[in-house]
């Protein structure tokens, strides 16, 4: 950038702000600040919102007494944050990640799932800027200390970590949160070796193993004190005092990602002697560190059953400044379960379509597509939860190849037509389905809610149907059948990969639920895994 470009920001020319912008967006931007904080006299931000990838985001809409660590927070589940300029008299921010592609995965969650710090929507977009250059003004060097405060990097080193093995506790425990919902979670942060869920004290806990205590340190940074589900749910992460697990079967309580070849008895999960070390008083707790814990940004994802859970609205606890934040998703008040859908295939959309996709995450009661503008549809669910998970996982999701665009329905009921009165099929009543996967309390599929993915999860399978039927059944939609693998120990159940997640996600409508012969309905989920 030459001199006469960061003369006139940094004396606060005044300029159109589509000149100011053209004037830097192939370069670095350079950033004299004051005293005060008065940062906006010199800097208009992005007012556009490009579409051009970059490594630095523009956040706008911060509360007004956002902190460093809170905007700082919003980035690292994503990757390593490399700069930070606050414009807090704009309630705006920019922030440069370490790379194109950690911002691109940052952009992409939070278009989902939309971040909120202390009850305020933040909206995350591209910056025109690739760079961010800093000066050494009172505010940049605040930015400065707090960026290495939070950098994981710094606080690997700083402080190593005890063990790869954290104990969690889920405190609040309103929904269901099982041991796939976890893995999920936890395999932000690195590869879970092994992990095994169970009930003490009245308390969900489970036992987690990554492969290097770096990963476990990240987690426990990141996750401790979140919220799974907004409000309820909230992970109390410790280093455990045992240096591995022991895992003798693979089932919904136990799991060793390193041995797929484990039967799945459901004996005693760890043996006495180790249950005995891992709760001791001696137990090792890690003290806070310094720098506050940083958002997941989601899974929910849990994000599922969020989250898969729902991609799971995180908790912002800042363990270094004196107030803790909260950061979750938007909340879907209570008894507000209607989604309007947009951007629908007039030509192709059903209401048995749109009953089968958003039935991966929630029980659908009625489904209304409109009479005058067939591209738009009203999808109620169950609850305000299942509604913010659909909302969550499929919001961007593309369906016989457009865009699905998700809201909250103002309405708050689907009305059925009046007796006589004929929409066409439009408006359908699931309300009694027998297609419903969460009817039954305590459902294990609470636990099995994974975003869409190419790769499906097919079971009941009947055992007359062999590899060939179902892949020769799938290709019958036109969609092109990349792998498929049986369950090594139960050949119910197989998983097969599509050429894409739209052709998986046109693969599980048509065919959840397909009569396979004998009895057998073929069931249809995305999975967590790729073959």
């Amino acid at each position: 950038m030459d001199g006469s470009v960061h003369h006139d920001i940094t004396v606060g020319t005044k300029r159109g702000s589509d000149e100011l912008v053209s004037s830097v967006s192939s370069g670095p931007y350079i950033m004299s600040t004051t005293a005060n904080g008065n940062d906006s006299k010199k800097f208009k931000g992005d007012i556009r919102g490009p579409s051009v990838p970059s490594r630095v985001l523009h956040i706008r809409k911060l509360p007004i007494d956002i902190t460093e660590a809170e905007v700082i927070s919003l980035g690292l589940p994503f990757g390593d944050v490399t700069n930070l300029l606050m414009l807090k008299a704009k309630n705006q921010a920019f922030l440069e990640m370490n790379s194109e592609e950690a911002a691109q995965n940052m952009v992409g969650y939070y278009s989902t799932v939309m971040p909120v710090i202390r009850h305020q929507p933040v909206y995350v977009q591209f910056s025109n800027h690739k760079e961010l250059k800093t000066d050494n003004s009172p505010n940049q060097e605040r930015a400065q200390a707090a960026l290495r405060a939070l950098s994981s990097s710094h606080m690997d080193m700083a402080v190593p970590a005890p063990s790869s093995v954290l104990r969690v506790v889920v405190e609040n425990l309103i929904y269901h949160v099982g041991l796939d919902a976890l893995c999920q979670i936890f395999s932000k942060f690195g590869t879970v070796l092994r992990i095994i869920v169970f009930t003490k004290n009245s308390q969900f806990q489970a036992l987690l193993q990554y492969a290097d205590g770096a990963s476990a340190q990240a987690a426990k940074l990141s996750l401790d004190g979140q919220n799974i589900y907004n409000g309820c749910c909230t992970l109390r992460i410790s280093f455990s005092k045992l240096n591995s697990l022991n895992v003798k079967y693979n089932n919904e309580k136990s799991r060793d990602f390193t041995r797929p070849d484990l039967p799945s008895g459901d004996n005693q999960h760890l043996d006495h002697q180790a249950m005995a070390a891992a709760f001791t008083p001696g137990l090792i707790s890690a003290a806070p560190y310094p720098g506050a814990t940083h958002a997941f940004p989601q899974a929910f994802t849990i994000q599922h059953a969020g989250l898969t859970v729902p991609q799971i609205p995180g908790g912002l606890a800042s363990l270094a400044l004196p107030a803790a934040a909260r950061m979750g998703f938007p909340a879907i008040p209570a008894g507000h379960c209607v989604l309007l859908v947009s951007n629908l295939n007039p030509e192709r959309v059903t209401p048995h379509c749109l009953f089968i996709l958003f039935g991966v995450y929630g029980d659908v009661m009625r489904v209304k597509i409109l009479f005058n503008k067939k591209e738009n549809a009203l999808v109620q669910m169950s609850d305000s939860t299942q509604a913010q998970l659909a909302m969550s996982h499929l919001n961007g999701q593309r369906l016989h190849g457009k865009s699905l665009r998700i809201t909250l329905s103002k309405h708050t009921s689907v009305q059925l037509p009046r007796e006589g009165h004929e929409d066409q099929g439009l408006t359908k009543d699931y309300s009694n389905s027998p297609l419903h996967r969460f009817k039954k309390p305590g459902s294990k599929n609470y636990s099995n809610i994974f975003p869409p993915s190419a790769t499906l999860h097919l079971s009941n399978i009947p055992p007359s149907v062999v590899e060939d039927d179902l892949k020769l059944l799938f290709s019958s939609s036109g969609a092109v059948v990349k792998a498929f693998k049986f369950f090594q120990k139960d050949h119910k159940m197989a998983l097969i990969q599509m050429a894409s997640v739209e052709e998986a996600i046109e693969c599980l409508v048509q065919f959840h639920n397909h009569d396979l012969g004998e009895n057998h309905h073929l069931r249809v989920s995305f999975s967590k895994s790729s073959i």
